[in-house]
């Protein structure tokens, strides 16, 4: 019997001045887990793009990871933090009743590296309800923190969450995981007991056969059963594992906003036109520009 429940094909979406690959949600599957949202930014050339920022935008209701395989993002945001992100850490940043931040290529980036990628993945976790309104917060997690180990040649970092008889110091709010695993030899991984709560599996490099089917790039693959997480993957393919227990409430998710309650979100879009400033403060040092609340256009649709 299968264990995959559903395959999941990246799709190009826009988040403003460049195109992403958006993975989670899915009208078939809008969680995995704690995990609203992911998409898959890049790779792009910095040097091809004069604008690849995002002004100051708003959250509610969740946290964000931004994981680059390539390049340097600047974070800034409305508690006041200033924090360069490289490949491999983490800027994780917990939203709760309101934060305001944006991410931009920082100043001289491309001057110096002219050849340059922007290549990463950005992801919200959802906080459990007693978190939502919760103050904001941020935490930059170094490559180097992260527990990362090689096992039968195959290499893995947890970067963030609680598996695999190792926890990430990434403050998470629930039982979660996520996991890179990147193998330069074709191997069996196996690593079902390890695993709890919803699974899936995300393909960015090489293949992974699993019961007699060969998946490549840009896929992901929902498990029927994480414990049965066992798969094989080719020479040089990195993947990510990521998953956890599902929150017990259904959440909505309303442009950048994330709630259990479909009034919170209301609540925080009209504070974000309003431009109320006790709940969305100003980026003390980027606060010129900002994305203004989506107009509703067709395809646009908010969810109830």
């Amino acid at each position: 019997m299968s264990n995959i429940s559903l395959i999941i094909e990246e799709r190009a979406a826009s988040i403003g001045n460049f195109l992403v690959g958006r993975l989670l949600p899915f009208r078939q599957k809008r969680m995995v887990g704690p995990f609203a949202f992911i998409d898959h930014m890049g790779p792009i050339s910095v040097k091809d793009h004069d604008n690849l920022d995002v002004d100051p935008h708003p959250h509610i209701g969740l946290s964000t990871l931004t994981y680059l395989f390539e390049g340097e993002l600047e974070h800034k945001d409305s508690i006041g933090t200033i924090k360069r992100i490289t490949p491999g850490a983490v800027n994780f940043m917990t939203a709760g009743s309101g934060v305001v931040h944006s991410e931009r290529i920082p100043q001289g980036y491309r001057e110096s590296n002219p050849n340059g990628v922007l290549h990463g993945l950005q992801i919200w976790i959802a906080l459990p309800v007693e978190l939502e309104k919760t103050p904001a917060s941020f935490v930059h997690v170094n490559k180097e923190d992260l527990p990362s180990w090689v096992e039968d040649q195959v290499e893995y970092t947890l970067v963030a969450g609680k598996a695999l008889g190792r926890e990430s110091s990434v403050p998470v709010s629930s039982p979660l995981y996520f996991i890179e695993i990147k193998s330069p030899q074709a191997k069996t991984i196996n690593i079902g007991d390890g695993l709890y709560g919803e699974s899936a599996l995300y393909i960015l490099q090489g293949s992974v056969i699993t019961e007699g089917q060969e998946f490549g790039p840009k896929q992901i693959l929902i498990a029927k059963d994480a414990t049965l997480c066992s798969f094989e993957v080719t020479a040089g393919s990195i993947v990510y594992i990521f998953g956890g227990e599902p929150l017990k409430e259904q959440r909505h998710l309303l442009w950048n906003f994330v709630a259990s309650d479909t009034k919170d979100l209301q609540q925080a879009k009209q504070a974000w036109i309003d431009q109320d400033y006790e709940q969305f403060p100003l980026i003390p040092s980027d606060n010129q520009t900002y994305v203004p609340f989506p107009e509703p256009k067709e395809g646009f649709r908010e969810k109830k």
